[in-house]
């Protein structure tokens, strides 16, 4: 019985809305469609009229039953004077007996009877642009067709309106020609049609060329980590992928580099903006970091230009991570107990983004309470989750929401308001100083007891020979490195001519090298006194290694002789290949007896 009282006075007050509206009347309508992106840009500029006698407090704006599942975003904002636009607080509705998408605005000022109203329509619709063909070979060009309405589509009649068009680009192959429009590059004018009825369908179709980015990111995921010690951790995993036509054939690299207009619809890069504090920015997938990014500060932001690993040609996607670090005290507020933080939803990913599906991660401190969020348009809340990092005892408290189909106008602030006792942020210092106290403790009791039962003098024995054998690998490759050095002050040698910078050089190596050679030898000796045969093989490296040394020192005197001119360049370079081929087999044959020690 209560039910049906609430429709029916549900039911009068639509039906009051829609007769006080039937008074409406747009004067005038300049229609603005931005095609030149992959997205369709609706910008309507409607003189409202109220005919009638009475106040209008309301109005209804509409989107075609074909356009309304590609809505990303609309807004209504009044044109006032000196270019300030104030916006207005749309509601979805329902007309009855009519198809599309509908919404009610409400006027912060009632509209009298008489009376006009200047207003903007800012419409986004996305994945409208179809491409046609489906597919594309490399060296093609790509084609799209864009669907929609000659007319305004409106609860309203119209006197008067003009629809222009921009394309990408001035290759248009066809387009309709209701009304004679005019065509001049890449715009296309039509209208004025006078006197057009509410609610008025004519299909509008254009097919033209589009070589611009048709990315989209399938899915977003951005995890917000606050912390009370002064920092706000970002990361944001995006699946990114090219919804243009499909590549058609094989991928040719090197048309790819040599020809500009090969690929022409890939996408090589595009820039991320990110707030200008951002520190610690990092790029990187599930191989590691990404070197080919770069990364430009600004005055009033961080430009990121984000490459991918290889070309996005349609059909294709990848996967990465980018991530930064921003100082709380911009972004998070607090009086007593109560916090408040202020940040976007979203955030810049490229230009004319299109996210399929978001989900953001607000990650709050531990013994965050009565957490109230404020949203400039609604999100899908799911279950609080809780998350378990260093130190924490009963978990953070995770805020997670979702939202699907959004673009650049939804990168808007939200606010998070919570309480936090600020005595619990003694808890992590206080963990940490109980944990080192309960580690010193048990160092403490362990050093001043025996576990032992006997002990084991062969054990200890090859405890020893372990370490005096690591420290002859240590020595001996150290050793072997000072002959690349000394091979990097011969070829100085020959470039220069210096002969005091090489023979300065020379000798350092070769006082390093004795003394190298000296600390092998008594560890060969400490080796020997405990009775291990690994002194054999170490005495055998040092043998090898005086030949190494031979040969090296033949070679500093051939490059000597090379510099004065005793010795042809081209008897030179034979001479110098023949030693150094003697060379490494010498030291394959000291690595293969490192490897056996």
């Amino acid at each position: 019985m209560h039910g049906s009282a609430l429709y029916s006075t549900c039911l009068v007050l639509i039906t009051g809305l829609i007769s006080a509206e039937s008074f409406l009347v747009n004067e005038e309508v300049k229609r603005t469609v931005d095609l030149s992106t992959h997205l369709a840009k609706i910008t309507a500029e409607v003189l409202l009229s109220n005919q009638g006698e009475s106040a209008v407090h309301a109005f209804i704006v509409a989107l075609e039953p074909e356009l309304a599942p590609h809505l990303a975003y609309i807004g209504v904002s009044v044109k006032g004077e000196e270019d300030e636009d104030s916006n207005l607080e749309l509601k979805e509705t329902t007309i009855k007996d009519q198809s599309g998408k509908f919404f009610q605005v409400q006027l912060t000022s009632p509209l009298t009877g008489g009376s006009k109203l200047r207003l903007q329509v800012e419409t986004v619709l996305s994945h409208v642009l179809r491409p046609f063909p489906t597919q594309i070979t490399q060296a093609e060009r790509q084609l799209v067709v864009f669907q929609g309405n000659h007319y305004v589509y409106s609860p309203y009649p119209t006197r008067s309106q003009t629809t222009r068009v921009r394309l990408a680009s001035k290759t248009v192959e066809s387009y309709t020609k209701l009304g004679n429009p005019s065509k001049s590059d890449e715009i296309i004018e039509y209208g004025p049609f006078r006197d057009v009825a509410p609610y008025s369908q004519d299909a509008l179709k254009i097919h033209y060329e589009n070589n611009n980015p048709f990315l989209t990111i399938s899915s977003i995921t951005r995890t917000i980590e606050v912390s009370h010690w002064g920092n706000i951790a970002v990361e944001e995993t995006i699946d990114l992928r090219h919804t243009g036509a499909v590549l058609k054939g094989p991928f040719s690299r090197y048309d790819y580099q040599r020809q500009s207009d090969s690929g022409i619809s890939s996408v090589k890069s595009f820039k991320t903006i990110l707030p200008a504090s951002a520190q610690d920015v990092y790029y990187r997938d599930e191989i590691g970091n990404i070197s080919t990014s770069h990364l430009l500060i600004l005055e009033d932001s961080v430009e990121v230009e984000v490459r991918p690993r290889f070309p996005l040609f349609g059909g294709w996607k990848t996967h990465y991570i980018i991530g930064y670090n921003l100082p709380s005290y911009e972004y998070l507020y607090t009086l007593g107990d109560q916090y408040a933080l202020k940040m976007r939803l979203v955030d810049h990913v490229y230009d004319d983004q299109v996210i399929d599906l978001l989900t953001v991660k607000l990650i709050l401190p531990e013994g965050a309470r009565n957490v109230h969020v404020d949203t400039p348009y609604p999100i899908n809340r799911v279950k609080d989750q809780l998350h378990y990092t260093y130190l924490d005892t009963f978990g953070r408290p995770v805020l997670v929401a979702t939202k699907s189909n959004l673009v650049e106008q939804h990168i808007q602030d939200v606010v998070v308001h919570y309480t936090f006792n600020k005595i619990l942020m003694l808890q992590e210092p206080l963990l940490v100083v109980g944990a080192f106290y309960i580690l010193f403790f048990t160092v403490i009791i362990y050093v001043r007891l025996d576990f032992s039962i006997t002990k084991d003098p062969a054990a200890e024995v090859r405890m020893k020979v372990a370490s005096i054998t690591e420290q002859v690998l240590t020595l001996v490759n150290k050793r072997l490195g000072l002959y690349r050095h000394l091979d990097e002050v011969v070829n100085r040698y020959k470039q220069s001519r210096d002969t005091g910078a090489f023979n300065s050089g020379r000798k350092t190596l070769e006082a390093e090298h004795r003394t190298l050679t000296n600390d092998i030898a008594s560890l060969q000796a400490r080796l020997k006194a405990e009775g291990s045969d690994l002194a054999d093989k170490v005495g055998e490296v040092q043998k090898l290694d005086g030949q190494v040394k031979e040969l090296v020192f033949r070679s500093c005197q051939e490059a000597e002789r090379l510099v004065v001119g005793k010795v042809k360049k081209e008897n030179y370079i034979e001479s110098d290949k023949s030693l150094a081929t003697r060379r490494q087999e010498l030291v394959t044959r000291i690595d293969s007896l490192l490897d056996a020690l």
